[in-house]
């Protein structure tokens, strides 16, 4: 094999690396998208679960003002030592409980002692028991129908209940409560591809289709919420253990979650606020799917492009062939110049001493040039020249050799160099010239919202996402739009570069009065730099990544305007640089 086919299998093997390598650094990002796409698709039966389990409690809300209504219930309040009554009342409410599917029903006098319960018979019964402690007791003896969720003292039962007063004419005599098992509520929810769970305004998980997760915590309680629960019984305190739970933010109210038990499980965790309730009902369906998907798309993908490499190869050994077949052509036509060669080689040896004379002439004027050149030109300048001359040096030996296409690769790379040069030329001129656009009032977030646009292929392209808080109402600055716009876009940049190589790059935007404030989750400002990063040509990044001129640039703008540029890190990680505006009064833009 000679030079020319190694290459040609190095380049397909290179550019196989740099594939592969490309799909092992979207995975993440290709599977928080498929993990996004999975979240929505579970809304449907998240709001099916909520809309459910509403209903339910619902539909058992009226039993207990229908059940109170009984004259005997009344008679035996205002009778209690009547044997008769509380026999009759007893099978009475035994009857109705086996009617509607409740746990228990139980009557209590004003005092919350319960005379006479369905489960009079049963061991554990709520006769001779007092809940004048309990919420729904104190609120139907106020009047109201009340509802609560509670774990069963008595019986061990995580329970439902329902109350309301018991009336004799105007004036409240008793209670009446209703006490329905909580897994009847969550049986629907069995059986299913995914699981729901219920936490109260606490984060205490109290319903959920996994069994092992019921009176486990989401976050620590306070010791205010220990005690509260405590006072009303509410939950067993010595059960009450956290549930060992990791998330991680996906946008909105989905959250990628992990549990410790003993697996590790994955979920995608979406979330609905049950106001009225005060609860929230979350689904978590596994994260397997959206990983699968991930990585068949990958697979897809990387096929392709071995297919594409394999049309890649067969054609670059094709060309191969082609141009050692070209190379002993030119071979025997070097044979037959070689006799001219050897005529004209005086002639050469002048032309040489001519060509060494005029570059002797050429480098003193390069010379003189570059002593009336600034050091920073001279910085920026070296090294793209240096690669010039390398580029058109070894174009120069390719071409006496007939290698046309690595000359023309070798002249590509020049005219990059030049585009190079005039880049950092452009730059430079940028920042030397004042500019002369024009200042006035501006609409604030109008011009955020431009600068979004100008950013949005660069998202789309390497990923990353803005989360954007905008002011409350209009606010109006002074400055020019295009050049405000410019500063923005430099800083949404540069916090896009302090965050490389992060699975989860967010930029936060938040306008504040007249400042806008744009925070990354970075590294931060070095101590040692911080007052240097406004400074020309000043840059921590790669060699190749910029000039160091943005942030010096924005300065400069922002100063123009009346305003001020600083930079600080945040407590919590990260740099936020503010950009302080001079107010603009829209009356100014109507006078105008």
């Amino acid at each position: 094999m000679n030079l020319s086919r190694r290459r040609i299998f190095g380049l397909v093997a290179a550019i196989a690396c740099m594939t592969a390598l490309a799909g092992a650094l979207s995975f993440p990002a290709l599977e928080r998208h498929y993990m996004r796409q999975q979240a929505a698709q579970d809304a449907v039966p998240l709001n099916l679960a909520a809309e459910g389990l509403r209903v339910a409690l619902e539909r058992y809300a009226p039993l207990p003002a229908l059940i109170a209504e009984r004259s005997a219930l009344t008679a035996l309040l205002n009778d209690p030592g009547n044997a008769d009554l509380i026999s009759a009342v007893n099978e009475d409410l035994r009857q109705t409980a086996a009617t509607v599917k409740a746990s228990d029903v139980y009557l209590m006098d004003i005092s919350g002692l319960t005379i006479a319960a369905a489960s009079y018979r049963e061991p554990g019964s709520y006769l001779g028991r007092n809940f004048n402690y309990q919420s729904y007791f104190t609120q139907a003896l106020n009047g109201d129908l009340s509802s609560f969720s509670i774990y069963g003292t008595t019986t061990g039962e995580r329970g439902y209940f329902y109350a309301a007063p018991v009336e004799d004419g105007e004036r409240i005599v008793g209670v009446l409560a209703i006490k329905f098992n909580i897994s009847a509520f969550e049986s629907i929810w069995r059986g299913a591809d995914r699981e729901f769970m219920v936490n109260d305004r606490n984060d205490f998980v109290f319903m959920s289709s996994r069994p092992d997760w019921h009176f486990r915590a989401i976050r620590p309680l306070s010791d205010a919420t220990l005690a509260l629960i405590a006072q009303n019984l509410q939950y067993p305190i010595d059960r009450i253990d956290l549930l060992p739970i990791t998330t991680t933010p996906l946008g909105g109210d989905v959250q990628q979650v992990s549990i410790e038990g003993q697996t590790r499980e994955n979920f995608v965790l979406t979330s609905q606020r049950l106001t009225d309730l005060d609860w929230t009902i979350s689904a978590l369906s596994p994260r397997t799917p959206a990983t699968l998907n991930a990585l068949n798309t990958l697979l897809i993908a990387g096929l392709i492009a071995l297919l594409a490499l394999i049309a890649l190869l067969a054609y670059l050994l094709k060309q191969a062939r082609q141009a050692e077949a070209f190379g002993r052509e030119q071979e025997a036509k070097r044979a037959l110049e070689t006799a001219v060669a050897e005529r004209t080689a005086d002639l050469q040896t002048a032309l040489g001493d001519l060509k060494q004379t005029q570059t002797d002439l050429i480098q003193a004027g390069k010379l003189s040039a570059l002593g009336q050149m600034s050091a920073a030109l001279s910085h920026e300048f070296n090294q793209p020249l240096a690669a010039v001359k390398s580029y058109a040096d070894n174009a120069t030996a390719f071409l006496e050799r007939n290698r046309v296409a690595e000359a023309q690769d070798n002249i590509s790379r020049i005219s990059k160099m030049a585009d190079r040069m005039a880049t950092i030329s452009a730059h430079l001129r940028n920042f030397a010239r004042r500019p002369q656009q024009a200042t006035g009032p501006l609409l604030l977030n109008a011009v955020v919202q431009d600068a979004f646009a100008v950013i949005e292929m660069r998202l789309a392209s390497e990923g990353g996402e803005i989360v954007y808080t905008p002011p409350n109402t209009e606010v109006w600055v002074t400055g020019g739009h295009v050049r405000l716009q410019q500063v923005i876009v430099n800083l949404i940049n540069n916090a896009l570069d302090a965050m490389e190589g992060q699975s989860n790059r967010i930029v936060r935007i938040e306008v504040e009065g007249t400042t806008v404030h744009v925070r990354d989750t970075g590294p931060g400002i070095e101590t040692d730099k911080a007052s240097q990063i406004f400074d020309p040509f000043f840059t921590t990044k790669a060699p190749g990544k910029g000039l160091g001129l943005g942030l010096s640039i924005s300065f400069n703008i922002v100063g123009d305007f009346g305003g001020t540029l600083s930079a600080v890190n945040h407590p919590d990680g990260g740099a936020v640089f503010s950009v302080l505006l001079q107010p603009a009064s829209p009356l100014e833009v109507a006078a105008q």
